[in-house]
């Protein structure tokens, strides 16, 4: 029976998200069961594109990311694959009627990171931060919704926003791996081989900007995910408070984490938080 191969599709994307990543893992665990699984199924289908582009390097990668949006594409129309992942994201696709204009925009931000290594106008850094994380912030949202299209349009601004700061965490968190390994730059009109503290402290003040803007959205979110994302945003802004602690020199020589037991910490005083409606 189908149902069978779609609840394994559903597990495939959750143990993705698992394997991949502590942390949304743990935040998306905080979320209610009723929405969870789809967004385990988008961060599953966000992630493959994203290691498509980023780690399979013995292997053409364009072919690869071709096979896959053309896989994609199919699944949503014929409301099926035989790819776990993609079969997962399309029913979550259909279920929450997601915007096929959003998928085609993180495409387009994965197709950049084949070719583009550097970002020197802010048009093109604004478009590439757009597909790659505002969008995925958009998906998510519908889910969070769940088709109350008056208080997705109210909140889309600030996920947006949240999406923004979390990307641009991650830009200021892996600057040593995408410059070396990557050879990528993103911040336009900032020299990465002389970083330095006011450079840092630029980006650091944009990313609390959208922070500022994210945390309101996240306060009039639903119930069932208000908690699982408000999580997440504590881990970054977390993450954020270490980057801004470290001089400019070390960000570029080694990667900032949030040990373990630092975010079971996090948890903790987020659950303390909404338990007692103080968010």
């Amino acid at each position: 029976m189908k149902i069978i191969f779609d609840n394994i599709s559903n597990e495939c994307s959750k143990l993705v998200t698992k394997s991949y990543s502590t942390s949304f893992s743990l935040a998306t665990k905080m979320l209610n069961v009723s929405i969870r699984k789809d967004i385990y199924n988008i961060y599953g289908f966000v992630r493959f594109a994203d290691e498509i582009v980023d780690s399979f390097h013995s292997y053409n990668k364009e072919d690869l990311l071709n096979r896959f949006e053309s896989d994609l594409y199919h699944a949503l129309d014929h409301k099926i694959s035989l790819n776990p992942i993609l079969n997962s994201f399309q029913q979550t696709f259909h279920q929450y009627n997601l915007d096929l204009e959003h998928i085609k925009a993180f495409l387009k931000s994965m197709r950049w990171d084949l070719h583009k290594k550097k970002y020197l106008s802010q048009d093109d850094y604004k478009e590439y931060i757009y597909g790659s994380a505002d969008v995925v912030g958009l998906m998510c949202l519908k889910v969070f919704v769940k088709g109350d299209m008056a208080l997705f349009n109210n909140l889309k601004d600030s996920a947006m926003a949240l999406g923004s700061g979390f990307q641009k965490v991650n830009f200021l968190r892996d600057l040593k791996a995408d410059q070396e390994g990557l050879e990528r730059s993103y911040f336009p009109g900032t020299n990465m081989k002389n970083f330095d503290e006011k450079s840092k402290a630029i980006i650091i003040h944009e990313i609390e900007m959208d922070f500022k803007s994210g945390l309101k959205g996240i306060l009039e979110l639903p119930k069932e995910a208000r908690f699982g994302v408000y999580t997440a945003y504590k881990y970054y802004y977390k993450l954020l408070l270490k980057l801004k602690k470290i001089p400019s020199s070390d960000i570029k020589e080694t990667r900032v984490r949030v040990p373990n037991y630092e975010k079971f910490s996090v948890l903790a005083r987020s659950y303390v938080n909404y338990r007692f409606n103080t968010l």
